[in-house]
């Protein structure tokens, strides 16, 4: 356990460093869309409707300061990224339900990692989780774009975590991506680049594909007010990002 304001949540240690977990709300804004003011308090957290989940995020603690720790900037060798990042996604985890937090959490999953691992993708950190008690199915495993680029890799990918009980998000590296998506996975979750979207113009043909395709769509990444009642214009469901983090730290 940690110290001080850490107190209350499980840490980890590596090398000289200790990290700890933070959350990213994910919302599902169809819930309120009814009823939901583009006028209302940006401060208020409840405006953007329920939330689906929680994404994870790895946090170098230092004293008062909390900084976000990208472990595969400071790890080079591949076996030793493999024991840090099962640390995490455990420390994650246990931090997840212990709070009793509702949803789905959500785990990001690097390329580098996935290259690492030969076989049997999530065999052991489902063992874990079990170990522990705790249920695989409410986890969601974040494949990157890389790995949503190559369809026979992503189909191996979400077969293996998928049978080990865990739900699967890929990550678009573009839009035109989603039309290859069903052909060797059934994804349980797509998520696109809210900016990217709006820029090109793809944010009805993403929600219209990915509706036929019975997948639910994440725009990811909304940094503003602006794009979110952009994407509100175009019956998005799910949405999150830097947008939602700091309404819900300002309303906590």
């Amino acid at each position: 356990m940690g110290s001080g304001m850490h107190r209350d949540s499980a840490v980890a240690h590596y090398a000289k460093l200790e990290i700890g977990s933070c959350y990213e709300p994910i919302f599902d804004i169809s819930v309120h869309a009814l009823a939901q003011s583009l006028s209302s308090a940006p401060q208020s957290a409840d405006r953007f409707g329920d939330e689906l989940g929680f994404q994870a995020v790895t946090q170098l603690l230092d004293g008062a300061q909390v900084d976000t720790f990208d472990p595969f900037e400071h790890v080079t060798d591949d076996q030793e990224l493999v024991a840090l990042d099962r640390m995490s996604r455990g420390m994650h985890a246990i931090n997840f339900f212990g709070a009793q937090r509702h949803g789905l959490l959500f785990l990001r999953v690097h390329e580098r990692l996935l290259k690492s691992v030969r076989y049997d993708h999530g065999r052991h950190f489902s063992t874990v989780l079990i170990s522990f008690g705790l249920n695989p199915s409410r986890i969601v495993i974040e494949l990157p774009p890389a790995a949503v680029a190559h369809r026979t890799f992503l189909g191996y990918l979400t077969k293996s975590y998928q049978h080990y009980g865990f739900k699967v998000a890929g990550n678009l590296p573009n839009a035109g991506q989603i039309l290859s998506v069903s052909d060797m996975a059934r994804l349980d979750f797509i998520k696109m680049d809210a900016g990217a979207a709006l820029r090109d113009s793809m944010v009805k043909p993403l929600v219209g594909y990915a509706n036929r395709l019975r997948i639910p769509l994440i725009f990811d990444r909304v940094a503003t007010e602006a794009q979110f009642d952009l994407l509100q214009q175009y019956d998005v469901r799910f949405v999150q990002g830097p947008l939602f983090v700091r309404n819900e730290n300002s309303a906590a």
